[in-house]
């Protein structure tokens, strides 16, 4: 006679679990989701680069970034309380990400590229926090100050710089593009960053310009020892000979049938753009290839055959350390091999990258947990400051598609030997 009401009272106290059980199940899915994007936001922001030092734990910050009047170090951005952002509100992370204004209210150095996350959206910005607050190991590591000295170090201009620089308006779509247009400008103006290298910038240390609206965006900029390539149309020194799937496989493997990765792009391409989703990585290809030539861009010369001493010299450096890999002709053995022929960086306004690759040579890429096979050797040791000029010099009037062929100068040389020495 008992039986049939036990049953029933399993019965209800069964579905009542279970009424509270789905939806924590669901909140727990949907935090799980929240982090995992989250997660993903930060490898398009390659954020782990600046705020990990060399040899350090993941973005317990330390990184030194060189600028005009000092060295900034990197933050500790794990959610330990006392050292990292642990004790931050979404409030917090998001004003410091979007309006470079920590915590405690000083401002960031615009080493933070915050201009260019002030483009990203409300929902992204949650998820970076989830991320960074519940995924991240805690680290304890107490900040570096920086090397900057009084009365430069002072943070009160910072607020000044901001009122005349920093546009705080979060990326609109453009409703006369397409929707992947639209989703390539905003992972490039924003989490991506891409202006902080590549557009010049002013004597305020301010970008020239954060979107295509502006004629220097993307168009070439030098960069703590390096010179960070045009990505506009310009057939000589940026991509105009390069097509979607140029760019594709680029920022896939940091290699192509044009260049190949080197200086800070390679920590671009290892911790970040190798592991988007295949429609971002098109994404950010069909936005690039859509920017403006330059006025002028893509005017060839003759290509001149560099006959000077210095170019004579420089040839038989060539000849002794680089044919074996790049060939009598400069084509290289693409993508394993760089080639020089057409390669932009030899068309390059400024000449830093070349003498910088050719005395320091490159780090590794590593594509999918594989070290490329055949990185560039560094020749520093091995060439004196002449012969690195005398090489550059022939490089770039053997295959500089109209560079000036007698720019390079050891004394160019020995500067910048003594700023990147390792």
């Amino acid at each position: 006679m008992n039986r049939i009401p036990k049953m029933i009272r399993r019965l209800c106290v069964a579905a009542l679990l279970s009424c509270c059980w789905m939806p924590s199940a669901h909140a727990a899915d949907a935090a799980g989701a929240l982090i995992e994007r989250g997660a993903y936001l930060a490898r398009v922001g390659d954020c782990v680069a600046c705020h990990t030092a060399p040899k350090g734990k993941p973005y317990a910050g330390g990184l030194a970034m060189s600028t005009p009047v000092g060295a900034v170090y990197s933050t500790n951005i794990t959610p330990d309380p006392r050292t990292g952002i642990g004790t931050w509100t979404l409030r917090d992370f998001e004003r410091a990400l979007r309006h470079g204004v920590s915590r405690d209210g000083h401002n960031l150095y615009p080493a933070m590229p915050y201009p260019s996350y002030a483009k990203v959206r409300d929902e992204d910005v949650a998820a970076l926090y989830a991320y960074f607050m519940r995924a991240v190991p805690a680290v304890k590591q107490a900040n570096r100050e920086s090397d900057i000295r009084w009365p430069l170090n002072m943070r009160w201009p910072l607020k000044l710089w901001n009122l005349a620089f920093l546009d705080q308006e979060v990326f609109r779509d453009n409703a006369a593009q397409s929707a992947t247009w639209n989703r390539g400008a905003y992972l490039t103006q924003g989490l991506g960053h891409c202006g902080a290298c590549h557009t010049s910038r002013g004597a305020a240390f301010q970008e020239k310009a954060l979107d295509e609206r502006g004629d220097q965006y993307l168009q070439g900029a030098a960069l703590e020892g390096w010179y960070a390539s045009s990505l506009g149309g310009d057939r000589r020194a940026g991509l105009g000979r390069w097509n979607e799937q140029d760019l594709r496989s680029f920022l896939r493997t940091g290699a192509n049938r044009h260049a190949t990765a080197f200086g800070s792009m390679t920590d671009v391409i290892n911790n970040s753009t190798q592991h988007l989703t295949d429609a971002d990585t098109q994404a950010i290809a069909h936005y690039l290839k859509s920017l403006p030539t330059p006025d002028g861009a893509g005017l060839f010369a003759a290509v001149p055959v560099a006959t000077s001493a210095q170019a004579l010299s420089g040839a038989r450096v060539y000849g002794k350390y680089c044919l074996q890999c790049h060939g009598a002709d400069g084509r290289g053995v693409p993508p394993l091999l760089a080639p020089l022929a057409l390669n932009p960086n030899l068309a390059a306004p400024r000449t830093a990258s070349l003498i910088n690759v050719t005395l320091n040579g490159t780090r590794e890429l590593v594509i999918g947990g594989l070290p490329a096979p055949y990185p560039m050797p560094a020749f520093g040791k091995v060439l004196s400051d002449a012969e690195v000029a005398d090489v550059v010099t022939y490089l770039r009037g053997q295959w500089g598609q109209g560079a000036d062929p007698m720019s390079v100068s050891a004394d160019e040389v020995r500067k910048l030997r003594k700023t990147t020495r390792r």
